[in-house]
């Protein structure tokens, strides 16, 4: 069965341009031209992917994004924003709220359906969460404990790499933006030094040996914990 694909925009033209080249890619394609009719959409179809314009009529493409991800059943959605917002800051606030991927109008049809496969493939085998423990290759992190093992060994973590590693491996496959890594896991301000962030994230790839090239630096934005297949590899 094909991957199901929610478009929502309120252009017809768009919605039909983008629901054409995905149907052509295989896809099994919906739409939505307003907000409370996504989510209704969402929650009932449950995609695997939505395609959501932020400028929407009544009820705005972020605050679709963030009651997305506030909803059990559609948390775990994949999101790609498709905009004509251009500037840094929208672009940090649709990550930040949880969005997978980030493409600005005009775009490629081409390029539109890639970045739908590299969602999809980044989500085919998320961590796997079994009551307090979370599971991510060969590292293991025990919530209710507070400790993290890797192939059996435990990790010498000190509490805020603990949290950081937490952190990055729940929203694995998501952009992590350095304010929000701060708010989430230092509980601090934004305009606190984000360097912080850096340093931290050296130290735990360096406690990781070779599984520290699964968080992977986002040039300009912040940092993404790379999703693993079944066995454990990167894929």
């Amino acid at each position: 069965m094909s991957h199901r694909i929610l478009v929502v925009d309120d252009e017809p033209d768009i919605t039909a341009l983008v629901a054409y080249h995905l149907a052509k890619a295989g896809y099994r394609v919906s739409t939505a031209a307003r907000g409370p009719e996504a989510l209704k959409a969402a929650a009932d179809e449950r995609p695997d992917i939505v395609i959501l314009d932020l400028m929407l009529p009544g009820m705005s493409g972020y605050d679709v994004l963030a009651e997305l991800r506030a909803r059990p059943e559609t948390r775990d959605v994949g999101v790609i924003l498709l905009t004509a917002r251009k500037e840094e800051a929208d672009r940090i606030r649709g990550l930040t709220l949880g969005a997978d991927d980030y493409l600005t109008k005009p775009f490629s049809p081409a390029e539109l359906t890639l970045r739908v496969g590299a969602v999809l493939r980044r989500l085919a085998a998320p961590s796997v969460a079994q009551g307090n423990t979370l599971t991510a290759g060969d590292i293991t992190i025990d919530r209710a404990a507070l400790r993290a093992t890797m192939g059996g060994e435990e990790l010498d973590l000190t509490a805020t790499e603990f949290k950081l590693l937490l952190t990055l491996v729940e929203r694995r496959g998501r952009v992590q933006t350095r304010p929000h890594l701060l708010e989430t896991v230092w509980e601090a301000q934004p305009d606190i030094q984000t360097r912080t962030v850096d340093m931290h994230v050296q130290r735990l790839r360096t406690k990781l040996g070779d599984a520290g090239r699964l968080i992977e630096t986002v040039r300009g934005f912040g940092y993404r914990f790379r999703a693993t297949d079944r066995t454990g590899r990167t894929p």
